[in-house]
């Protein structure tokens, strides 16, 4: 299988996230991902552009957020650019649970939810540019 990209630019506002819900699901599945690993996808890709909406833009819907779907032979990876402000690794921790449900904290597990369902997450910054790219491999 070659190397194949899809982009797809949104608005930094919620209301685009359905769309980005249908770009990576019609991908994903034309490359032969099953349902439910789709599924997790779709969840994933949403947490890290929801985040991006909410962090990095503080909630202005007037930037851009691009998203990219590449697809290669032995994986799938979407990765997601702002020119917002950056996310700090350091400043985040695994969580534990039990301690989060006990707090009855609302908020706080997009990191850990796009963790838990992809198998890679990877967040870097080249100068005013910031990516989360999301690996999920073939079986």
């Amino acid at each position: 299988m070659a190397l194949t990209e899809h982009t797809l630019t949104i608005p930094s506002s919620t209301r685009y996230l359905e769309e980005v819900r249908q770009f990576v699901s019609k991908h994903a599945a034309a490359a032969n991902f099953s349902a439910s690993v789709v599924e997790h996808m779709k969840i994933a890709v949403d947490e890290a552009c929801t985040n991006v909406i909410e962090h990095a833009y503080a909630g202005e819907g007037k930037h851009a957020v691009d998203i990219a779907i590449i697809i290669s032979k032995d994986k799938l990876t979407v990765r997601i650019r702002d020119h917002g402000r950056a996310f700090d690794e350091k400043d985040f921790s695994e969580l534990n649970l039990i301690e989060y449900a006990r707090s009855r904290r609302a908020g706080g597990l997009g990191v850990h939810i796009m963790r838990r369902l992809m198998d890679r997450v990877e967040f870097r910054t080249r100068g005013d540019v910031n990516e989360c790219c999301l690996v999920k491999y073939r079986d």
